[in-house]
């Protein structure tokens, strides 16, 4: 099966503007002297590829471990889209039947595209922004699609990825109580 890692390495990734970047330490070094290596870090848990949980966004959501993994790992649809998606646009792309969905190229999600997508029951959708959703203005979209607990999967990268059907694999880190969580996105090609 060929793999495609749609993930962000952390320490170059994107930030969304305002959010600290991800900070690396050595502690220890072997080049240094130490017997082994050992590095800390620290971040923001929307850097890079992540998962927004609907805690993000709503004062009583479900945290990021609470997010049911099959949510997270299944069939989905990679589909190419400039500009606003539209709810028009959204209904098309449902009547693929995938309940995952990553937008490939420079989609903004509009609220009307979220209200479909949110009454469809969608389980993911993806975007190669950092966040889904205008900007500067991205809370209306959120609320929607986190209050049908659809996930958020932002800052992939589909670049290299042709459209169609994949196996998805993007499950967060289990990080307790928190509002996201970074993740490691993986695409299948399905034979």
């Amino acid at each position: 099966m060929k793999l495609y890692d749609i993930t962000q390495e952390i320490f170059t990734c994107a930030v969304y503007p305002g959010d600290p970047a991800p900070q690396r330490e050595l502690l220890c070094s072997i080049e240094g002297g130490d017997l082994y290596n050992l590095t800390a870090f620290s971040m923001c848990a929307h850097n890079g590829t992540h998962m927004d949980a609907p805690a993000h966004f709503l004062k009583d959501g479900k945290t990021v471990e609470q997010i049911p993994l099959e949510k997270c790992i299944g069939t989905c649809l990679v589909a190419a889209h400039q500009g606003d998606l539209t709810g028009e646009d959204a209904e098309h792309l449902l009547s693929a039947g995938e309940k995952r969905i990553l937008l490939k190229g420079n989609a903004v999600v509009t609220l009307g595209a979220a209200e479909v997508f949110a009454r469809a029951g969608l389980y993911l959708l993806g975007v190669e922004s950092q966040t889904v959703g205008p900007e500067d203005a991205p809370m209306a979209v959120h609320k929607v699609l986190l209050a049908a607990e659809t996930v958020l999967l932002e800052g992939v990268r589909l670049g290299e990825v042709p459209a169609g059907k994949y196996l998805l694999m993007a499950q967060p880190l289990s990080l307790g109580g928190a509002d996201g969580a970074p993740c490691r996105a993986v695409l299948g090609e399905i034979e």
